[in-house]
């Protein structure tokens, strides 16, 4: 049955009608569709727009059929349009005429706008419960590794010390502005298109405000135009999404460097790595390359849907049936990266003697050295060249801050004293650095726990 039939002398090509369809993207959205119905039956029922006896037909049909899809009795028909005609033509098949009634006042258009609407909340939600499980594995981290010392990168280069711990919960900061994101963007999306039809309203006396308040929105949307023709909410979940895949991206890169025999800070689990076909001695990270991989299709996602809307005259256009593609895989992207990511993050071993050992060889503590001048009264550019000189010198000899001896110190500046070996003790640089949000121990323990609280409102 088309929901358009009427106006055409003869049947849509089978070419037309398998182009046209949607039906195996949206029958996802099969119990959105069903909800949506059964608040907008109980609306025209309460309005008087059709009969209670009608209205309860209806409703006790669709949640039949609801109940039937869910126990696998119903299968969805794979040849129907989409998962709009199927659910009306069945009910129809079942009640008669009652059936009929259920489209008064609503069109596809605004039907669609609200399926997708209540689904993607649905999204946003699951998204969430997964961030905040990553979050909770990074605090834990973050308490578990305050005290493991470890070098600081710029431009991946050894920089300043900090401990594993701070670096887990940088991750962790990401992660929860990603929700919040994603709070904010579901605000926007629990407005009710519902009663806008076509484009235009209706003149059935609907009441908009109790559709809405049934299916748990927190408002209508305001233009009829606007309501069919808006999908803001999809770019702007389609671009939290991104963000989130760009921070799970730049964590994936250093897990595969960590897991490298050039660094060995880490070793992934074996339940979580994979082997070569032909070298035997081959542990790979496949799951941190693939979520490194799959974020090139989480932004063409966004890109898909920023460019599908960007020409579109209002009010609704099929163009807009792309919609769901895009942001359906997404969602199901960044979902299977949290999913994966998560036990692989659990489950690896930090290999705190190396990443001592590298903290040790790079002259993290550079900076501490030229502050040390400083408390002695020298200008901070004057401290930053000798310093630098000192650092020369030690590659020249292959030493290190900490073991050069004190008379090569004096060479350079009368300044120094034995002091300065303790301004340059990687343990006592790190538990100096208090300021707020630095990777003193103490700071990150004090930060495991605020993130803790956070996860826990």
């Amino acid at each position: 049955m088309k929901l358009w039939a009427g106006r055409f002398s003869k049947e849509a090509d089978k070419i037309t009608n398998d182009f046209n369809a949607s039906i195996g993207t949206d029958k996802r959205m099969y119990r959105e569709d069903i909800e949506g119905s059964i608040a907008h039956a109980a609306m025209l029922g309460k309005q008087g727009i059709i009969s209670p006896e009608d209205a309860d037909a209806i409703i006790g049909g669709l949640n039949a059929i609801k109940s039937e899809i869910e126990s696998g009795k119903l299968e969805i028909d794979p040849t129907a349009e989409d998962i709009h005609t199927f659910v009306e033509g069945e009910l129809t098949r079942r009640i008669g005429d009652a059936g009929k009634r259920l489209h008064t006042a609503r069109s596809r258009n605004d039907q669609v706008a609200l399926d997708i609407r209540l689904n993607l909340m649905k999204e946003c939600d699951a998204v969430d419960e997964l961030l905040h499980h990553i979050i909770g594995t990074l605090a834990d981290m973050g308490e578990r590794y305050a005290d493991a010392v470890m070098a600081g990168y710029t431009h991946l280069q050894r920089a300043q010390p900090v401990t594993f711990g701070h670096y887990m919960l940088a991750y962790a900061e990401m992660f929860l502005r990603d929700r919040e994101r994603l709070a904010d963007c579901k605000k926007r999306m629990a407005r009710s298109p519902l009663g806008a039809c076509a484009l235009a309203g209706t003149t059935y006396p609907t009441d908009r405000y109790q559709t809405a308040e049934a299916l748990g929105l927190s408002d209508i949307c305001h233009n009829s135009l606007d309501a069919v023709s808006d999908r803001d909410f999809i770019i702007e979940l389609s671009s939290c999404l991104s963000i989130i895949a760009v921070h799970l991206s730049r964590f994936s890169e250093e897990i595969i460097l960590w897991c490298s025999h050039e660094f060995r800070y880490i070793e992934l689990d074996d339940a979580f790595s994979t082997g070569s076909s032909i070298m035997p001695q081959k542990k790979n990270p496949d799951i941190a390359e693939l979520v490194r991989g799959k974020t090139g299709r989480v932004f063409g996602d966004l890109v898909t849907i920023l460019t599908v809307m960007k020409g579109i005259p209002l009010a609704y256009n099929k163009d807009m049936q792309e919609d769901k593609d895009c942001i359906f895989d997404a969602v199901d992207t960044v979902k299977a990266c949290l999913t994966a990511f998560i036990p692989m993050l659990e489950t690896m071993t930090v290999k705190t003697d190396n990443l001592r050992k590298a903290a040790a060889g790079g002259f993290i503590n550079a900076t501490d050295c030229a502050d040390y001048l400083v408390s002695k009264g020298l200008p901070f550019r004057d401290a930053y060249k000798i310093t630098g000189s000192l650092v020369a010198l030690c590659i020249e000899k292959n030493t290190t801050l900490e073991d050069l001896p004190l008379d090569e110190y004096k060479q350079f500046s009368p300044a120094f004293d034995e002091g300065v070996y303790d301004a340059v003790n990687l343990d006592r640089c790190v538990k100096g650095r208090t300021s707020q949000g630095g990777p003193a121990p103490e700071n990150v323990r004090a930060e495991a726990k605020r993130v803790r609280e956070l996860l826990a409102r």
